[in-house]
């Protein structure tokens, strides 16, 4: 099983290398708050769905960015719509000063979401977040092992805490029990305030509602899953009836298909592409399949309907995910700022998506799954 992790904005700034500098306030009352906030958030969540009532579940936008932020399914925390993941700027090995870069673009465009694993890169990617609100970390350990795992996450990290722990791919080893257990111990000890779940299907997460409501335990709050032009039924299908039930919410990963739909592959494989590489061999085979040339017939007809609202086609492909208000956030994966700051624009994008260029893109795609209320109507 794997983990991960998230954390708010005060949290950050106190991270942000200026250990020179005191806060205004006391170490000891902002600490206070926190226990204060986490022995209420528990006590909440042993009668039902914790969801505090001062925050809205509705959209808002950010004054200064444009960014627009969403509940993180029923929980009272708001991600970025859009956030950073660091898997694919740590497997291609970019710099220190590259990825610090990368960070602080994100930042500044509104982003408080950043994903990074301890598997990444042999753990060298579990950094200090020095902008992040919302940090998620994956640990390739079981369950009993979590609580030393996440220690040293947080340490490597300057962090006391984090607002979210995500675990990626249930362990088939571990009885269901124990890993919500393991999951509600890590809350309880302060080092996070909620959980989730990733690559999980929607039986098993379930089963670890389930768990959790019948044993007084704590359930997840939000999947992590796969989402993109070419890969849409467990997103648009199982998880809102999971949102819906019992408030499980959608955080979406890989939203240009490991760069498929950036169109860069319509004439081969590029040197200095992920499909380039050796760990990547299967993204190369699965470009040259039938299906991928499909694929990138497909494109093309995508492209000029991005053409026609004035966006590049990886900016329609991140506004396409981004129209489906069952996501909270959908994570990017970047290895240049170019690509980083194209990728950005796709809120601009966000309010051209109307009922008639969906249409368009599904009868392109050819794709789109019916739920049963489809099939009632």
């Amino acid at each position: 099983m794997q983990v991960s992790i998230a954390c708010t904005d005060h949290n950050l700034k106190r991270g942000n290398g200026d250990h020179g500098k005191q806060s205004a306030t006391s170490p000891n009352v902002v600490n206070q708050a926190r226990a204060k906030f986490r022995t209420v958030a528990i006590i909440a969540r042993s009668f039902g769905s914790f969801t505090p009532r001062h925050i809205s579940l509705k959209e808002s936008t950010g004054k200064h960015t444009g960014m627009k932020y969403r509940n993180l399914g029923k929980s009272g925390l708001r991600v970025s719509c859009l956030g950073l993941g660091d898997k694919v700027f740590c497997f291609v090995c970019l710099c220190e000063q590259v990825a610090e870069q990368l960070m602080t673009i994100a930042y500044e465009g509104g982003v408080n979401l950043f994903d990074t694993a301890e598997v990444y890169a042999g753990g060298r990617c579990v950094i200090q977040c020095l902008y992040a609100n919302v940090c998620v970390c994956f640990l390739r350990r079981s369950s009993l092992n979590e609580k030393i795992c996440l220690q040293g996450s947080l340490q490597r990290m300057q962090m006391e805490y984090v607002d979210v722990v995500f675990a990626n791919r249930p362990d088939s080893n571990t009885p269901m029990e124990e890993i919500v257990r393991a999951m509600t111990y890590v809350i309880n000890q302060g080092m996070a305030m909620y959980w989730g779940t990733s690559r999980w299907t929607a039986m098993e997460i379930m089963e670890a509602y389930s768990v959790a409501r019948q044993f007084n335990l704590i359930p997840p709050v939000c999947e992590q899953a796969e989402y993109h032009l070419f890969q849409r039924e467990k997103v648009e299908v199982q998880l809102p009836e999971l949102y819906h039930k019992i408030g499980v919410g959608a955080m979406t990963w890989s939203p240009l298909a490991c760069g498929i739909i950036t169109g860069k592959y319509e004439n081969g494989i590029p040197e200095s592409s992920r499909a380039s590489m050796k760990s990547y061999q299967w993204l190369k085979e699965k470009i040259a399949s039938e299906d991928g040339r499909k694929q990138q017939a497909k494109l093309k007809e995508l492209n000029h309907i991005a053409e026609k609202l004035g966006c590049t086609l990886p900016q329609l492909a991140v506004a396409w995910c981004l129209r489906n208000e069952g996501v909270s956030s959908v994570l990017l994966g970047t290895s240049n700022p170019e690509q980083l700051t194209e990728n950005l624009g796709a809120i601009q994008v966000l309010p051209k998506m109307n009922s008639h260029i969906v249409n368009e893109i599904d009868h392109i795609l050819g794709n789109r799954p019916y739920s049963k209320k489809d099939y009632r109507s």
